[in-house]
């Protein structure tokens, strides 16, 4: 939403009204992505790299791979997730239509 010099929204912009139902279920859909998204987010941080030395044994790219998901696959999740986050979120606004214009 464009700030007017002022520095507040301009007033001839209202938010949608959402009865009570519709905005509690679309907070339940919301919260639940942001859980699945923060456990992925969990298990690639943490559980992978404390198996890091049992996942030394298996070999990708000539790099063990404990090695392997600390320096590129666990980035490469979180960047994955990321836009999929994104493209999801906007999947739920517009089935309750609160989408950006």
């Amino acid at each position: 939403m464009p700030l007017v010099e002022s520095g507040s929204a301009p007033s001839n912009t209202e938010a949608p009204a959402v009865d009570p139902a519709t905005a509690k279920a679309y907070w339940a859909k919301t919260s639940n992505l942001m859980w699945f998204v923060f456990g992925v987010w969990f298990f690639f941080s943490f559980v992978v790299h404390i198996f890091a030395p049992s996942l030394n044994g298996i070999r990708i790219l000539g790099f063990p791979l404990g090695f392997y998901m600390a320096a590129q696959g666990s980035l490469i999740v979180f960047v994955v997730a990321l836009f999929w986050f994104g493209k999801r979120q906007n999947e739920i606004d517009e089935e309750f239509g609160v989408q950006e214009d």
